[in-house]
């Protein structure tokens, strides 16, 4: 029996230019979310650096599933706003497949290859 798991779209923003565009982006980016199911996990939090570097927010997307997160960056509602954030910071992003509910580290041991 396969579980659907969620997948995750993750954004990491510098040097953001707080201008009108990104409000503008901020003001359409939620409708663009509703059809694939996408909430904000987390929108730019306090980050509390343990290790390394940190010098810019964070931003976390869960979706139903991986699928559901790829077609909601692909879908010509999100490529329309798109511009407003990429013109507008220095970031990078991606989509993250997540983990079933009783997910265990050593879970992780039975996808290793063997050797």
């Amino acid at each position: 029996m396969s579980r659907t798991t969620p997948g995750y779209a993750v954004a990491y923003l510098r040097d953001v230019d707080f201008n009108d565009k990104i409000v503008a982006y901020l003001e359409r980016i939620d409708a663009t979310m509703e059809e694939y199911g996408g909430r904000f996990v987390v929108h730019g939090g306090q980050l509390h650096p343990l290790e390394g570097e940190w010098p810019g927010a964070l931003v976390v997307i869960e979706f139903p599933s991986t699928q559901a997160a790829l077609d909601w960056y692909a879908s010509p509602a999100y490529q329309e706003i798109l511009p407003l954030r990429t013109e507008n910071t220095h970031s990078i992003a991606t989509v993250v497949d997540g983990v079933p509910t009783g997910y265990r580290a050593t879970d992780r041991l039975e996808r290793m290859p063997a050797g």
